[in-house]
């Protein structure tokens, strides 16, 4: 048994091609402004058609706030609740929806509602560009999570063909 340790602690050491082989820097997808300014402003028109009051929030891939957008009779709480949904849905790579399920009490994965900032109720929406995550979109203020959903969907939709390239 020694042997076999001393062998897995030398194979350890040495460097791996794999990681020889691997680039220093790498290159990713962002939103640009105007494109999160154009997916938030078509999300809170699409709640409002909806009759909905509602706080929109989009973060890039990091989960840094680009845009916010409160209507009128929004509720004070909104802003800040439609970032916390947007930054989980980047954080945990996860619509909101489904961790809203996934993390209720008793399940394996309900700690994870005890990161702080973390929301997990519908409304935080991935947004993806041919297939790389480049952030999300949170709604808060719609009647239920679906509904912040779809108007958030909306406002993706409005630039699915922008995101295709």
């Amino acid at each position: 048994m020694p042997r076999i340790a001393l062998l897995l602690a030398v194979a350890l050491l040495l460097p791996w091609p794999v990681a020889a082989q691997e680039e220093a820097t790498y290159m990713t997808k962002n939103l640009t402004l105007e494109t999160a300014l154009k997916i938030a402003q078509v999300a809170l028109q699409s709640c409002r058609e909806g009759g909905y009051q509602v706080a929109v929030a989009v973060v890039d891939r990091g989960g840094n706030t680009q845009v916010v957008l409160r209507d009128r009779f929004a509720g004070p709480h909104t802003p800040t609740t439609a970032q916390s949904k947007a930054w989980t849905a980047v954080s945990f790579r996860t619509n909101t929806s489904d961790l809203a399920g996934a993390t209720q009490a008793g399940t394996p994965q309900s700690g994870m509602r005890d990161i702080s900032g973390a929301l997990a109720l519908g409304g935080g929406v991935m947004i993806d560009s041919a297939g790389s995550m480049v952030g999300a979109i949170g709604v808060s203020g719609a009647p239920s999570g679906q509904l912040d959903d779809a108007c958030g969907q909306a406002g993706i939709d409005a630039v699915a063909d922008d995101l295709a390239f």
